[in-house]
């Protein structure tokens, strides 16, 4: 398998370490948006969230939470964010999460500004996507 996160996980590539557990790594993103970027990798290769066994989920998270607030140090606020899956911008796929310190300055706008068509849903269509997801 040819995954970077793997191999910065496995040492072949360098990385700018920032906390480590048994199941979960955070580093510095390499490309980063804003000063501080940083990224939660489970240790474990998975491409989705869903596809995380429950302990690497449960460290995984806990990890970000934890690297919240350290990157809050930085800025006032900060963007929690994942991709999961190709089709929703995952680049990398192996799951990651991206902690990005946020300033009202910044520029970037809430998550909504990124979806500039929204749907007109009917109350049809909201109570079949209601029983989907119920299941």
């Amino acid at each position: 398998m040819d995954c970077i996160f793997c191999n910065i996980i496995s040492g072949k590539i360098p990385s700018r370490k920032v906390y480590e557990t048994l199941h979960s790594l955070a580093f510095l993103d390499a490309f980063p948006l804003v000063r501080g970027h940083t990224l939660v990798i489970p240790k474990r290769h998975y491409v989705k969230v869903q596809e995380m066994s429950s302990q690497d989920n449960a460290d995984l998270f806990e990890v970000v939470r934890m690297m919240a607030e350290k990157v809050e140090r930085l800025a006032p606020s900060s963007l929690v964010a994942v991709h999961n899956g190709k089709e929703s911008g995952q680049e990398v796929p192996h799951v990651h999460v991206h902690i990005i310190p946020r300033k009202q300055e910044d520029g970037a706008g809430p998550v909504h500004s990124m979806f500039t068509k929204r749907p007109k849903l009917s109350e049809s269509e909201i109570s079949e996507i209601l029983e989907i997801l119920k299941k």
